[in-house]
């Protein structure tokens, strides 16, 4: 039994002991991190918004919206806008949906046709050539190397407004008008953003991988497709992605070149649909209807890859 004496020299020998800590630190709420959360739902309310609204248009009659019924909800709801622009709506439907007959249609699946092959067509041959010319800038040493990638990269800097009435004249006097190759010829080569986005992942790629292939025998041809390609899946796939959704949004130029209806993209078509109806109330809800259908592809292909598409632009180095 220890006596008092004992049990002081005991503590004097221990030190002084640490104040007992609470079993559960009661986390006080951060007003800049509720800040930071309210201002990012505000964004996304923002960003979605657009989508919703458009959705509700597609699924309400044109009768009810000219009437001025305000809602976040589809006014008069049907479905019969998107049968309408896919072409399975009757007769008795579309009266009902627009109250009058329609004096206005385009065929959607060839226009979704048309869309699809050009920009299936402009992918292929824009990562294709562009990856090529990358490689060339990144590793192959000629003279005036690095000054002609500059003069290249210039081309950023030209809006392409400016080249539309050249291409334009070059491809009518080819016969090209109205033709697939006529929409794709400008855009199926090289573009300055895609070169520079895969020469900064080219540049990153470990020299030694090439000199020991070239030290097997390979030259500059094998070495690319055998062993530079199968690494850069990555950033060719971001590409991919990139060039497929600008193709597919592309409206300036197969408006000009295209005016066969047989030939036009979605982006076109939609609009020339709205321009059939001269006189008359336009047909928002079919135009909406339309427009959500055409961009669903894109939303898709995004939804699904866009994570690839961020991290790879910030592995490439690109700010």
């Amino acid at each position: 039994m220890s006596t008092p004496a004992v049990e002081d020299v005991a503590a004097d020998v221990a030190g002084p002991q640490p104040p007992a800590q609470p079993s559960a630190r009661v986390r006080k709420p951060r007003i800049g991190r509720a800040a930071a959360w309210a201002f990012m739902v505000a964004i996304l309310i923002v960003s979605v918004f657009p989508f919703w609204w458009a959705l509700r248009t597609g699924l309400s009659t044109n009768g009810e919206l000219f009437a001025g019924e305000q809602s976040l909800l589809p006014v008069g709801y049907t479905d019969n806008n998107f049968e309408r622009v896919l072409g399975t709506a009757s007769d008795e439907e579309i009266l009902e949906s627009l109250g009058r007959q329609n004096t206005g249609s385009f065929d959607f699946l060839q226009s979704l046709k048309v869309s699809v092959i050009v920009s299936t067509a402009v992918t292929v041959g824009q990562v294709a050539f562009s990856a090529m010319a990358a490689y060339a800038f990144a590793r192959l040493r000629f003279r005036g190397r690095d000054k002609l990638f500059f003069l290249f990269l210039s081309g950023l800097m030209v809006p392409p407004i400016f080249t539309l009435i050249p291409n334009l004249i070059l491809v009518k006097n080819l016969g090209w008008l109205n033709s697939y190759a006529g929409i794709i010829a400008p855009f199926f080569f090289m573009t300055p953003f895609a070169v520079f986005f895969l020469r900064q992942f080219f540049l990153g790629i470990s020299r030694e991988v090439e000199e020991a292939a070239l030290l097997d025998g390979a030259g500059h041809f094998r070495t690319f497709f055998g062993i530079i390609v199968p690494i850069s899946a990555a950033p060719l796939a971001t590409l991919s992605i990139l060039t497929y959704i600008t193709a597919w949004n592309e409206f300036l130029w197969p408006l000009v070149v295209a005016r066969d209806p047989a030939r036009q993209p979605l982006t076109v078509a939609l609009g020339q649909f709205t321009a059939q109806q001269p006189g008359t109330s336009p047909d928002w809800s079919g135009l909406m209807a339309g427009t959500l259908l055409a961009a669903l592809p894109i939303i898709v292909i995004f939804l699904a890859f866009g994570r690839k598409v961020v991290d790879s632009i910030g592995f490439s180095g690109i700010k």
